[in-house]
């Protein structure tokens, strides 16, 4: 037994050995190719740009030149098409998730999603907004004469769009971006207070402003309501 066992034992040595000497002899083999390719290889292009500019420039080097640029240039162009993808996949995720959450027709999603992006205005409060005034209705229409999605009155749409028409107001992206740009007019008037800018937005300037200067609250639900877990700045830059 023991014979044997010293038998197995020195065969693996052997085999050992010999995939040693295997993989050295792959080794050299491959280092020494290397030192041939350098050693025998052209000038790098560094180089060969250098010669042309010294030299004046033979159709060979500017050929080299000319790559070079063309190869920059698609690189660029590969970056700059890897970042619009990405932007592009950044959106769809943010509007799936906002359809998903609030329980929307995905191209309503996306329309406030882009308008909102396109007044400055913080996607996750533009969707709190609608949502509160219209209950995403494109139809709705309040005692008052509110209007659309996010309940915007005529006689403020007209200062923004003098041409507007109160049927216009029903169309989503219409409304969408005269009701955003309002709010974020709001929202730079009382300095970046999203509180106050909503309130101004609901009640009217006027109310919200007698109110501060007599010493009240003009309305705690509303906000309370609205701005439940958001601690944005309400715009986008």
């Amino acid at each position: 037994m023991k014979k044997l066992r010293s038998t197995y034992v020195h065969r693996g040595d052997a085999i050992r050995r010999r995939n040693r000497n295997r993989r050295l002899f792959v080794f050299v083999g491959v280092v020494g190719a290397a030192l041939l390719v350098i050693a025998n290889r052209r000038p790098s292009l560094t180089t060969a740009e250098a010669a042309a500019i010294s030299s004046g420039g033979s159709s060979f080097s500017f050929s080299l030149i000319g790559e070079n640029r063309r190869l920059k240039n698609e690189l660029e162009n590969a970056l700059g098409e890897a970042s619009l993808l990405r932007a592009q996949y950044d959106r769809a995720n943010r509007i799936i998730r906002f359809s998903s959450q609030y329980d929307i027709a995905a191209d309503l999603a996306a329309t406030i999603f882009d308008v909102a992006l396109a007044e400055r205005v913080d996607p996750e409060l533009a969707f709190r907004l609608v949502k509160l005034e219209s209950d995403f209705n494109p139809r709705a229409l309040s005692k008052v004469g509110a209007i659309g999605l996010a309940q915007v009155m005529h006689s403020t749409a007209v200062q923004y769009e003098r041409s507007v028409t109160r049927e216009a107001l029903y169309d989503p992206e219409t409304n969408l971006r005269i009701g955003f740009k309002y709010l974020r007019r709001l929202i730079g008037l009382y300095g970046g207070d999203v509180r106050l800018a909503l309130l101004a937005y609901n009640l009217g300037e006027e109310l919200v402003d007698e109110a501060r200067k007599s010493g009240k609250n003009p309305l705690l639900g509303y906000n309370r309501i609205l701005l439940k877990a958001y601690s944005g700045t309400g715009v986008s830059n």
